[in-house]
């Protein structure tokens, strides 16, 4: 298994994805009616595709991941006039906070030396009820390893590029609404789908109820409750 998305739920796709795209310096890969996808590739790294799909329900919860961006020269006036604005929540973090167009909140680097291997994508920080229990449940589900020197607990793909997966411990437990971003994980050749579902049940994930009728994927929530979906072996 591998991490392959970070799916955000768009009132406008299109131009929440352009902002995205421009942000990260992204790969375009679809650009439909109701959906966008942008591809940030990390050399010698993973490779992660943003997704954007249409949803009509605006935000109403603050969402439980967020990007931290590497910082570079300039940022804040090229976020700003890329449609960037200052957010509408205090996330209590000691890092330069934006929202993008929809209000999803993100964060920039204070310092530009921090990790010249992250790419333009610092951190993805996922909100967490036992940071040590989720770090175990993700670095299974992904392959992602420990990063030992992290301020919070952390992973990282085992290039040891691209950004890390943090997990911060949350200031409110998940609650009944859906997040707006979340992670999607795609099974490889070899992988057998029953058994990654009784793994992630045994490792305090659970299945979650299917909503929209039979659909390629799975939909699943890990030990803190936070969605994700488990995508099927690639034809």
């Amino acid at each position: 298994m591998y991490l392959e998305n970070l799916v955000f739920d768009a009132l406008e796709p299109q131009q929440l994805g352009r902002f995205w795209e421009a942000v990260i310096g992204g790969e375009r890969l679809t650009d439909e009616p109701g959906g966008f996808e942008t591809r940030l590739s990390v050399p010698g790294g993973p490779e992660l595709d943003l997704c954007f799909q249409r949803v009509s329900d605006p935000r109403t919860q603050p969402p439980r991941i967020r990007l931290c961006l590497s910082k570079d020269p300039g940022q804040v006036d090229r976020l700003l006039g890329l449609g960037a604005r200052w957010p509408d929540i205090d996330l209590g973090e000691a890092a330069l906070l934006f929202a993008d167009p929809e209000g999803n909140p993100f964060s920039v680097m204070q310092d530009p030396a921090a990790d010249a291997d992250s790419g333009p994508v610092a951190a993805l920080r996922l909100d967490s009820a036992d940071p040590d229990k989720d770090a175990e449940f993700w670095s299974w589900l992904t392959g992602w390893t420990d990063v030992a020197d992290g301020a919070v607990k952390s992973l990282r793909h085992p290039s040891r590029r691209g950004p890390l997966l943090e997990f911060w411990p949350e200031s409110n437990p998940k609650g009944a609404t859906k997040n707006r971003l979340h992670l999607d994980v795609r099974l490889e050749a070899g992988d057998d789908a029953g058994e990654v579902a009784a793994s992630i049940t045994a490792r305090g994930g659970a299945q979650l109820p299917e909503q929209w009728g039979e659909l390629p994927w799975r939909s699943y929530a890990d030990p803190s409750g936070n969605e994700f979906c488990l995508l099927p072996v690639r034809p």
